[in-house]
């Protein structure tokens, strides 16, 4: 039983020792992101897209991200998830589908800004239409300065892009990663 009890102390200290690790500035604009190989951090940028800020925190926060697939997964490119309305269906057409959906949402207006798509740059997806962005989002594997004035760029991964960088690719992708969970940091 002692043993039992120390194992559980021991995990739970290496568990507050790993959260504290994250340098998180201001907790009700961090996402976080819970992978199967564990927590993506992203720093949301209010300042620079503050429609699109709210919109991921209205999604995140209504559990509609939750087992949603990165349906779109380029290497040496970027990961794409966030299709609230087919990204969550384990196979069949409507999963084949996943990548051309949105929320029930009204779509966003532009907010581009002098922000680069670095690595770890989170990018809001659209189509050929500026005024199209509604749920779907992409991270950046590598720095992607074509899209730069072109795309939103809502956030910044701080912590985690280990995880990110071992999303299986494809497109589109094969028995896909998915969110598991994402969260506001401060509703944590």
């Amino acid at each position: 039983m002692l043993k039992k009890l120390g194992l559980a102390v021991a995990l739970l200290t290496l568990s507050l020792t790993e959260a504290s690790a994250v340098d998180i500035k201001d907790p009700e604009n961090t996402l976080v992101i819970e992978l199967e190989s564990g927590p993506v951090y992203i720093e949301m940028l209010p300042d620079v897209a503050p429609e699109h800020v709210a919109r991921i925190k209205e999604l995140a926060r209504s559990g509609q991200y939750d087992n949603v697939a990165f349906h779109r997964v380029i290497e040496g490119f970027m990961a794409q998830t966030g299709d609230v309305q087919f990204g969550d269906l384990e196979d069949g057409f409507e999963a084949r589908r996943a990548g051309t959906g949105g929320s029930d949402l009204p779509d966003l207006p532009a907010e581009f800004s002098k922000v680069p798509f670095d690595r770890g740059a989170v990018g809001m997806a659209r189509t050929q239409d500026p005024n199209s962005a509604n749920s779907q989002f992409f991270i950046m594997f590598a720095e992607g300065h074509f899209l730069n004035g072109q795309y939103t760029v809502w956030g910044q991964v701080i912590d985690g892009m280990e995880h990110v960088d071992k999303i299986k690719r494809g497109e589109p992708v094969p028995d896909p990663d998915r969110m598991v969970k994402v969260t506001v940091a401060a509703d944590n």
